[in-house]
């Protein structure tokens, strides 16, 4: 083989490498595209829960501190009763 056949070969084998490298980065450019738009849709959503959890949250937080205080009263009367009424308290233990 002269080195004019062997440099028509080696062209040509490069520019079936160089085809095939074109195709293969095209094929991987569309994967890592889908897989964006997937992720930027995920966010979107994750984004319009945490919206939502949060408005609930500003909802239902005044409620539970007048539960807490409402508990903390409960908790001083039951122990209040303890105390002046211990043997109403051994009663009830096992």
């Amino acid at each position: 083989m002269d080195k004019t056949s062997l440099a028509f070969w080696m062209t040509v084998v490069g520019t079936v490498c160089w085809g095939v490298c074109f195709w293969w980065m095209r094929r991987l450019s569309t994967k890592q595209n889908a897989l964006l738009d997937q992720l930027r849709e995920q966010g979107k959503r994750i984004e319009n829960l945490s919206k939502i959890e949060h408005d609930l949250i500003k909802e239902v937080h005044p409620q539970v501190n007048e539960i807490k205080e409402g508990m903390e009263e409960m908790i001083a009367v039951a122990k209040e009763n303890s105390e002046n009424n211990p043997l109403a308290s051994k009663k009830r233990g096992p």
